[in-house]
C-alpha cells in the first residue's frame, strides 16, 4: 500500500499546486481591478497622451489576465476531476459502492487446472523480465562516457521500477475478492501508469505486454480461489451428509435395540398372564385375557415397527421431505425444501431452528416417500428459477407460494398430503405485540 499513499500525497500536492496557482491569479487581477478604477477619472478629466496610453496597456493586461484565470480553472477543473478519480480508485472503501459483476474468464473444471494456468502465466512473466521485455528504456544513456555504466544504470532502474510494481500487484491479488476485482484490475492499469509517468525522465517503463499478463494473474487467481472455496463447501457438504447418514444409522440401531428389549419385556409379560391363564381360577380370567389382548396389540405394533426400521436399513432413500418458512426470519413466501431420512424428521427441522436464526422454523407439509431424494430434487427442479441463492444450490430456499407447492406436489407425487396453510410463527407473533405494546408506552 507504501505505492498508493505516495501516489496519493503527489496527487494532493499537485492539486494544491494548482489552487495556489489560482490563488495568485486572483490577486493580480484584483490589483489591476484597483489601479483602473484609479485611472478612471484620469480618462475623464485629463488629456495627457501618455495617461491614455498606459490605461490601454492596462486593459488589455487586464483581459490577459482575465483568460489566463479561464484556462487555469479549466485545467483546474479537468486536473481536480482526475485526481478524484484517480483516489477513488485507489480507495477500498469506494470500491464496496461501485463493484460490478465480475465475468469469469476461464471455466476450468478441475482445481489443477487453473495451477496450471497461473504456473503458465507467471512463467511467461519470469520470460519477459529474463528477455528484458518486461520493462524497457527508450534512450540509450551514457554515464562518464561510458555506454556499458549507462546500460547497467538503466537495467537498475528497470529493476526497481519493476520490483515496485510486483510488489504493488502482489498485494492486490492477495486481496483480489468478487466485489473488487474489475476495480483491482482499473488499479493495476493507474499503477503501471503512475510508475511511468513518475519515470518519464529516466525514460523507462513497464511494457503493455507484462501489465496485461498481471491482469490476467489476477483474474486467474481469483477464479482459482474461488474454486478451491467451492471445492472446500462441496466436500463440507458430502461430509455433512455422511455425517447424517451415520447418525440415522446410529438411530435406527437404537431403536432396534430398544424395540428388541420392549418385546422381551412384554414378551415376558404375556407368558406369565398365559401360565396365570392356565392355572388361575375363572375370577379373574376376563381380566387377564383383556391383558393378553393389550400386550398382543402392543407386540403386533413392536413388530410393525422392526419391519420399518428392516425397510429403512434395507431402503437407503426412503425419507421425509419437508416444506418449512420462517417468516420471522425470511419474510413471507419463503420456503426450505429439503430432506431427511430420520425417523423423527422434527429433529432435523428444529435443528435448522437453532441459534442461526432468530426465530423457530413452521412446518407446512411433511412427505413420505420411498425415494426422498429424487422427490427433493424434482421439487427443486420445478422451482429452479425461484431460489433465493442463484449460485450456491446447496442453498434450498425458494421464494414462492404455499398453493404452487401444494400444486406441485399434488398433481405430480401425492394428492393425500396435507399442508398447514398458515404458519403459527408463534415467538414471531409474540414479539410484533411486544414491540406493539412498548410502542403505546413509548407514545404515551
Amino acid at each position: 500500500m507504501a505505492m498508493f499513499d505516495f501516489l496519493k500525497r503527489k496527487e494532493l500536492a499537485e492539486i494544491a499546486t494548482l489552487k495556489q496557482s489560482l490563488s495568485e491569479a486572483s490577486s493580480k487581477i484584483a490589483k489591476l481591478q484597483e489601479l483602473n478604477d484609479k485611472l478612471e477619472p484620469l480618462r475623464k478629466y485629463s488629456t495627457i497622451r501618455d495617461v491614455e496610453i498606459e490605461g490601454t496597456r492596462l486593459k488589455l493586461e487586464n483581459e490577459e489576465l482575465l483568460r489566463y484565470r479561464n484556462i487555469i480553472l479549466d485545467d483546474y477543473d479537468k486536473s481536480l476531476q482526475d485526481k478524484r478519480h484517480a483516489l477513488d480508485i485507489l480507495d477500498d472503501e469506494v470500491l464496496l459502492q461501485t463493484f460490478g459483476i465480475y465475468t469469469p474468464l476461464y471455466d476450468f473444471q478441475k482445481l489443477d487446472e487453473y495451477k496450471e494456468k497461473l504456473d503458465e502465466i507467471r512463467d511467461k512473466q519470469k520470460t519477459l523480465i529474463k528477455n528484458k521485455e518486461a520493462g524497457k528504456s527508450t534512450t540509450n544513456w551514457t554515464v562518464d562516457g561510458s555506454v556499458a555504466k549507462g546500460r547497467a544504470q538503466t537495467n537498475q532502474q528497470i529493476k526497481q521500477l519493476l520490483r515496485c510494481f510486483n510488489v504493488e500487484c502482489d498485494l492486490l491479488i492477495d486481496k483480489v475478492k468478487f466485489n473488487n476485482i474489475n476495480a483491482y484490475i482499473q488499479k493495476i492499469r493507474h499503477t503501471a501508469e503512475q510508475l511511468n509517468k513518475i519515470n518519464e525522465r529516466s525514460t523507462v517503463y513497464i511494457t503493455e505486454e507484462y501489465i496485461n499478463l498481471k491482469i490476467e494473474e489476477l483474474r486467474v487467481a481469483y477464479e482459482y480461489a474461488k474454486k478451491k472455496q467451492e471445492e472446500k463447501d462441496r466436500i463440507a457438504e458430502i461430509r455433512k451428509m455422511q455425517k447424517e447418514e451415520e447418525r440415522v444409522r446410529k438411530e435406527l440401531e437404537e431403536a432396534r435395540k430398544d424395540i428388541i428389549k420392549e418385546q422381551l419385556h412384554y414378551n415376558n409379560a404375556l407368558k406369565d398372564i398365559l401360565d396365570r391363564l392356565n392355572n388361575g381360577s375363572s375370577v379373574e380370567s376376563e381380566y387377564l385375557l383383556e391383558k393378553k389382548t393389550e400386550i398382543e396389540n402392543h407386540l403386533g405394533e413392536l413388530d410393525q415397527k422392526l419391519k420399518d426400521i428392516d425397510y429403512r436399513e434395507a431402503n437407503k432413500r426412503a425419507g421425509y421431505v419437508y416444506i418449512i418458512s420462517n417468516i420471522g426470519s425470511f419474510g413471507e413466501n419463503v420456503y426450505k425444501i429439503g430432506m431427511t431420512r430420520r425417523l423423527n424428521p422434527m429433529e432435523r427441522v428444529d435443528e435448522l431452528g437453532d441459534a442461526s436464526v432468530p426465530f423457530k422454523f413452521d412446518v407446512h407439509a411433511l412427505i413420505f416417500s420411498d425415494d426422498a431424494p429424487t422427490l427433493e430434487t424434482a421439487l427443486h427442479h420445478a422451482f429452479e428459477d425461484r431460489k433465493v441463492n442463484m449460485v450456491n444450490a446447496r442453498r434450498e430456499f425458494y421464494r414462492v407460494t404455499l398453493d404452487e407447492i401444494e400444486d406441485v406436489v399434488k398433481s405430480n407425487y401425492d394428492k393425500t398430503v396435507e399442508f398447514l396453510k398458515i404458519p403459527q410463527a408463534e415467538q414471531y407473533r409474540e414479539s410484533l405485540r411486544l414491540y406493539k405494546h412498548d410502542d403505546l408506552i413509548f407514545t404515551k
